[in-house]
């Protein structure tokens, strides 16, 4: 299960991350999401866990706790759009007012 880790702090790692939840079950991957311009942290994560019940362990232990100075946000991610919907947001193109 794939889960949503909000409010990190800029210090995050993708390391510290997966440290924090290994400490509940096995981690398949950690990722903290970064800027790509700047590759500065973007403020949260994903974590995937290798089995539901871990996740769902996760969620409910480390929600709201503190990690490196920052209360995370713990809840099971969303699926991702499809491609076509997520880029097609007032961006260029042709428009026809006429």
């Amino acid at each position: 299960m794939r889960l949503y880790v909000g409010n990190l702090s800029y210090d995050t790692t993708d390391a510290s991350l997966r440290q924090a939840f290994a400490a509940i079950g096995q981690v398949s991957t950690a990722d903290v999401v970064t800027d790509r311009e700047t590759g500065r942290s973007r403020g949260f994560g994903f974590v995937e866990m290798a089995s539901d019940a871990d996740a769902r362990k996760a969620i409910e232990t480390l929600n709201d706790t503190s990690l490196d100075g920052r209360n995370i946000t713990v809840a099971e991610a969303r699926p991702r759009a499809p491609r076509d919907d997520r880029g097609s947001r007032g961006r260029g193109g042709s428009s026809s007012r006429w």
